[in-house]
Protein backbone atom coordinates (compact mmCIF):
# COMPACT_ATOMS: atom_id res chain seq x y z
CA UNK A 1 0.00 0.00 0.00
CA UNK A 2 2.95 2.49 0.93
CA UNK A 3 4.61 2.15 -2.68
CA UNK A 4 0.62 2.68 -4.34
CA UNK A 5 0.56 6.20 -2.13
CA UNK A 6 4.04 6.94 -2.46
CA UNK A 7 3.37 6.09 -6.81
CA UNK A 8 0.26 8.63 -6.42
CA UNK A 9 1.86 11.21 -4.81
CA UNK A 10 4.72 11.12 -7.62
CA UNK A 11 1.83 11.47 -9.92
CA UNK A 12 0.30 14.28 -8.63
CA UNK A 13 3.41 15.98 -8.70
CA UNK A 14 4.04 15.55 -12.38
CA UNK A 15 0.46 16.48 -13.10
CA UNK A 16 1.02 20.37 -11.13
CA UNK A 17 3.80 20.51 -13.46
CA UNK A 18 2.46 19.24 -16.66
CA UNK A 19 -0.45 21.88 -16.02
CA UNK A 20 1.37 24.35 -15.04
CA UNK A 21 3.34 24.29 -18.14
CA UNK A 22 0.66 24.20 -20.29
CA UNK A 23 -1.03 27.05 -18.65
CA UNK A 24 1.58 29.13 -21.01
CA UNK A 25 1.81 32.08 -18.25
CA UNK A 26 5.75 32.86 -17.64
CA UNK A 27 5.28 33.70 -14.05
CA UNK A 28 3.49 30.95 -12.86
CA UNK A 29 5.94 28.38 -14.38
CA UNK A 30 8.51 30.85 -12.85
CA UNK A 31 6.90 30.58 -9.49
CA UNK A 32 6.77 26.75 -9.59
CA UNK A 33 10.70 26.54 -10.75
CA UNK A 34 11.48 28.75 -7.93
CA UNK A 35 9.88 27.04 -5.74
CA UNK A 36 11.03 23.18 -6.58
CA UNK A 37 14.92 24.72 -6.38
CA UNK A 38 14.28 26.00 -2.72
CA UNK A 39 12.50 23.12 -2.03
CA UNK A 40 15.54 20.90 -2.97
CA UNK A 41 17.88 22.90 -1.31
CA UNK A 42 15.84 22.91 1.59
CA UNK A 43 15.49 19.10 2.04
CA UNK A 44 19.21 18.51 1.49
CA UNK A 45 19.93 21.04 4.37
CA UNK A 46 17.74 18.98 6.47
CA UNK A 47 19.01 15.45 5.45
CA UNK A 48 22.68 16.38 6.84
Amino acid sequence: MKKFVSFLYKLARVANDVETLSSGDPKRVAKRAKNKVIGRKLIKKLMK
